[in-house]
């Protein structure tokens, strides 16, 4: 009996997979903590996968 094999990973092509980066700001506030904001990726909103739609696949233009 064959195994059934998961497809393979869709890696956003925009991010590579790396979807969310820590970016220091700069300074530190008050209490001594760097200030650091979260950058998502804008195509695959942070998720590091994109989605390939059936129809595209394959066809020839």
């Amino acid at each position: 009996m064959t195994h059934r094999t998961r497809p393979p990973a869709r890696i956003c092509q925009n991010c590579d997979g790396h979807a969310s980066v820590a970016v220091t700001l700069g300074g530190r506030d008050r209490n001594g903590h760097l200030r650091i904001i979260t950058a998502n990726c804008p195509a695959c909103h942070g998720t590091g996968t994109s989605r390939h739609s059936i129809a595209g696949e394959g066809a020839r233009a």
